[in-house]
């Protein structure tokens, strides 16, 4: 594992920006799995930043959504989609073609999972995921209690998550259901970076990080993954003991 705390966001979005461009140059065509949520927005903010001053060529990249609330799609404002769609994938110009997602209005969800699988296959692997982290240590919608053998699966979400996911809304919403990549596929990436960022976060990342690895804390699993970079602000770094990576 290694370990990057940044004196802010900033700078950790940065720094995270910089190490996934590197990292990318090391295949042909490589294929990213992009997460929604707050932590991981500065970094696509940096990768928008550079492709407009023409910094950043990603004609060869694919992407891979990292989950989807059942029941949504990118038509739905709120929904993981839509929020990629708004930093990433339009701000990158990205064509339709060189993106799998998943689709959760889609009525047969079981098939929606084994595409994505086949597609991920078929690309050779994930090389870079790129991840957030749950007030509950969830990772994607992996909620506690996932086992790691979990592939892409449709899944009850955590009481913790359906109320966190509200702040993407502007109206309530009944928020049961998700539709995510496992545990063992994301396990399976070349490289994992997950992003953390914020003080309400720092009691579950010195879980994650310095407490026992389980099943019921699914972030603390990818502790065993060998291709595991984390970042973090000095926020939600602030209760770890060890703060060299």
């Amino acid at each position: 594992m290694k370990l990057f705390i940044s004196h802010d966001y900033k700078d950790m979005s940065g720094q995270a920006a910089a190490d996934l461009i590197e990292l990318m140059q090391m295949w042909k065509d490589p294929l990213v799995c992009v997460a929604s949520g707050d932590s991981p927005s500065g970094l696509y903010k940096n990768l928008a930043d550079k492709f407009n001053k023409n910094e950043l060529a990603i004609s060869n990249w694919h992407f891979l959504g990292l989950d989807e609330w059942v029941g949504m799609n990118g038509n739905d404002e709120g929904s993981c989609r839509f929020h990629l769609n708004n930093q990433l994938f339009n701000p990158l110009r990205v064509p339709n073609d060189k993106i799998s997602f998943f689709d959760g209005r889609d009525k047969d969800l079981a098939k929606e999972c084994n595409d994505i699988e086949t597609s991920i296959l078929q690309q050779g692997g994930i090389d870079v995921a790129i991840v957030g982290l749950g007030l509950n240590g969830h990772v994607g919608m992996n909620e506690p209690g996932t086992p790691l053998t979990a592939r892409s699966h449709i899944t009850t979400l955590d009481l913790i998550t359906q109320q966190t996911g509200q702040k993407y809304f502007k109206e309530q919403q009944q928020l049961k259901e998700g539709i995510t990549l496992g545990l063992a596929t994301l396990m399976e990436s070349k490289y994992i970076l997950l992003l953390v960022s914020g003080a309400h976060k720092s009691a579950i990342v010195k879980k994650i990080l310095e407490g026992d690895i389980s099943e019921e804390v699914p972030g603390s699993l990818l502790r065993n993954h060998p291709g595991l970079m984390v970042y973090l602000d000095t926020e939600a770094a602030k209760l770890l003991e060890h703060k060299n990576g």
